[in-house]
């Protein structure tokens, strides 16, 4: 029964559909009390009183807790396992805040609302402190963003050289510098952030969470409560949406502090606003690049400068320099490379994972300076691209990983053919209002977190009496049916369909520990453990029924969810009844599966725009995505992912920006009002190929397509408003005042 390569529905679909699927939001626990956050109008202060007094008069309400009355013990968010190096800077609540939305205190009470309304009669004095609130201002002062920290700015900094730059600036026949920054943006998922912890009978601390690792949710709260991590069961909720915002445990150590503290259930919620300002987003940077080429394109070599702003905790962001290097890297074959990243603290929003994880930024400055530069020396950016990426089997010259079947020519070839980027390049406009002009840009990223025996995945398959298997894995589905994905890969296997495949939800006492669902290691590493535990399974299953069936268990097949043999079958169901009165156990599988490589996914996307040369808005008309991923598990779901990536895209290309007010760090955009995303009307039609060519170490030829599927985007969106206005616009987003004023300066 082929499972694999087929647009199989999502196992999920029907309960998300109907509503039957129980969000953490939706859960109502007897007895459960509601948490509420106070969180700081300053960028940096210390809180020199804070008196609960007047609130804890209101009716229903239970209690306020801050920084005088719960643990101070240090903790980092980002954090994957307990005992991991990292700079433990968090605290639940500070008694110095460090960005305007940082938490101050937590109002407990018998309701949501009472808990809000008590928020207002809390009374706080500061002590205002010196506030950095840019990138530059953090380089320029070399000065900690907190009197707390024992770090000095920059927090990280990574450095790299490879051949001799300077000599390929000496020989070059062009040499092109170009300046890009990139903004500050939200997740934006369409549930707000919300935990769920309780007292369990055991003495145990029960928290539900829609997160991203129930390991990391357990290592955190360890670390912020200064407790055994064997006193924290952890179960993944059903997550509405992630793209990154939930691999960091915001809520998680606050409620579980509040359910040990009061032996109640307790559920902490925060509403949009609250989202906006008080949970993470993707690191604003601003980068330069300077490339030497040579007269048909080949790039010579390259230097690159740039300044990540990870805001007011480090969580993750010190990793971000070298993550960008890593997917610089990977792209194209540069024989010198000359490279600078800087991590720097700031007192604005804490930055974290965001679906690409430095990648955005990093193809960005690289893909719009790589354009500018081929267009100042007249030369096809599609046809220069294909002369500088990487092949098959190529080693990136900073890690000397292999790459793998890179199949990033062939997205340039197949993609430049289908969008019929010759003409339609030439077809351009450059004159009267309405001006089109097209663009495109390359992409790649990687297949999991590290290259070696760190990075492993297990998985168990077992017999269930209904003759279904049950699939036990510490991942999570963040709402795009990886779920389905895994299924399908047990049920290729197995002979069985997707829908017979149960997948359990990730919890911390049923299942190994895993990295969970982070850096695009969902299909490629955890669906090789379950094809791995697959195969074992029905081997199992194979013996098991050769032994009622009269044969060799070589002679055995699964298919259609029986074992049949040349003269006879049982259903895996009769199998199961069978074993089951002989007092066997049913058979399961477990294997690891420890990644030994780690190959890149590639991309070309193209795009046509218009532009309303009068007001500067650009609309998008007609987008081309194509991608290398080895093999489609689910067609469907990859095409999916890759809409979604588009959308996000577009939304940094052109709107979005996590705006503040200068001087104060007070966030503006903290609404869909005031934050814009690139909604239906501003979506054009859409077209996905898929270059499916196979990865030998993925699962059935698979690799990695979520976080890719944004990553392009922009870069060719930026590429083609400039091929339409003639202008050289670097500065992301691409708001209309940037482009007239841009426009004006070129003279109309």
């Amino acid at each position: 029964m082929e499972q694999v390569s087929q647009r199989v529905p999502l196992i999920d679909g029907f309960d998300k559909a109907t509503g039957r699927l129980r969000f953490a939001a939706d859960t109502a626990l007897p007895g459960m009390a509601h948490g509420a956050l106070l969180l700081s109008p300053r960028a940096h202060a210390r809180i020199v009183r804070l008196d609960p007094s007047a609130a804890l008069r209101l009716p229903g309400v239970i209690g306020v807790w801050w920084h005088a009355n719960t643990p101070q013990n240090g903790y980092n968010s980002s954090i994957w396992y307990c005992g991991q190096d990292a700079l433990a800077d968090e605290r639940m609540f500070p008694p110095v805040v460090r960005h305007v939305g940082d938490r101050m205190a937590v109002v407990l009470a018998e309701t949501e609302a009472a808990a809000r309304a008590a928020l207002p009669r809390i009374a706080v004095d500061y002590e205002d402190l010196p506030a950095v609130l840019t990138a530059q201002a953090a380089l320029d002062r070399a000065e900690p963003a907190t009197d707390e920290r024992s770090y000095r700015n920059p927090l990280d900094e990574v450095v790299f050289v490879h051949g001799d730059p300077d000599a390929a600036f000496a020989r070059a026949d062009h040499v092109a510098e170009v300046a890009v920054t990139t903004p500050r943006s939200h997740h934006c998922a369409v549930e707000p952030h919300v935990c769920l912890a309780w007292p369990e009978e055991d003495g145990r601390i029960a928290i539900h969470s829609p997160c991203q690792s129930v390991f990391a949710v357990q290592a955190v709260v360890a670390h912020a409560l200064a407790m055994d991590p064997a006193r924290l069961h952890v179960t993944k909720a059903p997550i509405g949406g992630s793209f990154g915002g939930k691999a960091e445990p915001i809520l998680d150590p606050i409620c579980a502090y509040l359910a040990e503290r009061t032996g109640r259930p307790v559920r902490l919620a925060l509403d949009r606003r609250e989202t906006f300002t008080a949970t993470r987003t993707r690191s604003p940077t601003s980068g330069r690049m300077r490339i030497a080429l040579a007269a048909d394109g080949r790039i010579l070599g390259r230097e690159t400068d740039v300044v990540v702003d990870i805001g007011a905790y480090c969580t993750g962001g010190n990793y971000l320099p070298g993550s960008m290097l890593q997917r610089l890297a990977r792209l194209y074959a540069v024989p010198a490379e000359r490279y600078r990243g800087r991590a720097v603290c700031t007192n604005t929003l804490p930055t974290g994972a965001f679906r690409g994880y430095g990648s955005p930024q990093i193809h960005a400055l690289g893909e719009i300076a790589l354009d500018l530069a081929l267009r100042d020396m007249g030369l096809d950016p599609v046809d220069a691209r294909a002369l500088n990426i990487v092949a098959p089997g190529a080693r990136d010259p900073w890690q000397r990983l292999d790459l793998g079947n890179a199949r990033g020519a062939d997205c340039l070839k197949r993609g430049a053919e289908a969008f019929g980027w010759a003409a339609r390049r030439a077809a351009a406009t450059g004159k009267g209002r309405f001006r089109r002009g097209v663009g495109m840009a390359a992409a790649t990223h990687i297949n999991g977190c590290f290259p070696g025996d760190d990075e492993a995945t297990t998985a168990t398959l077992r017999l269930r009496a209904d003759g279904r298997a049950e699939l036990v894995c510490a991942l999570h589905d963040l709402g795009c049916g990886s779920d389905t994905s895994l299924a399908q890969i047990a049920a290729e296997v197995l002979g069985l369909r997707a829908a017979e495949i149960a997948v359990v939800a990730a919890d911390t006492d049923t299942c190994a520990y895993d990295l969970g669902t982070r850096a695009s290691r969902m299909t490629y590493i955890a669906g090789e453990a379950v094809r791995r535990a697959a195969l074992a399974l029905g081997a199992a299953l194979a013996e098991a029924a050769a032994l009622t069936l009269n044969a060799a268990a070589g002679e055995i097949a699964l298919r259609g969810g029986r074992a049949e043999a040349a003269h006879a079958s049982m259903t895996l169901a009769e199998l199961a009844a069978w074993l089951a009165a002989r007092g066997t156990d049913l058979p399961a599988a477990t294997r690891t599966h420890r990644a030994s490589a780690n190959p890149g996914s590639y991309a070309a996307h193209f795009a046509e725009v218009e532009v309303d040369t009068l007001t500067g808005r650009v609309g998008v008309v007609d987008y081309l995505a194509v991608h290398d991923v080895g093999r489609a598990i689910n067609p469907m779901l990859v095409e999916g992912q890759i809409h979604g990536g588009i959308q996000i895209g577009i939304g940094y290309a052109l709107y979005e920006d996590v705006a503040m007010e200068a001087g104060t760090g007070r966030i503006l955009a903290d609404s869909f009002a005031r934050y814009t995303l690139a909604n239906a009307p501003e979506m054009p039609p859409l077209r996905v190929l898929l270059v499916e060519e196979g990865e030998p170490t993925g699962p059935f030829g698979a690799k990695a397509v979520g976080e890719i599927a944004t990553i392009p985007v922009a870069p060719a969106v930026v590429n083609a408003v400039n091929h339409a206005l003639d202008t050289r616009l670097t500065d992301l987003p691409l708001l209309p005042d940037r482009i007239v004023a841009a426009l004006q300066a070129n003279g109309g």
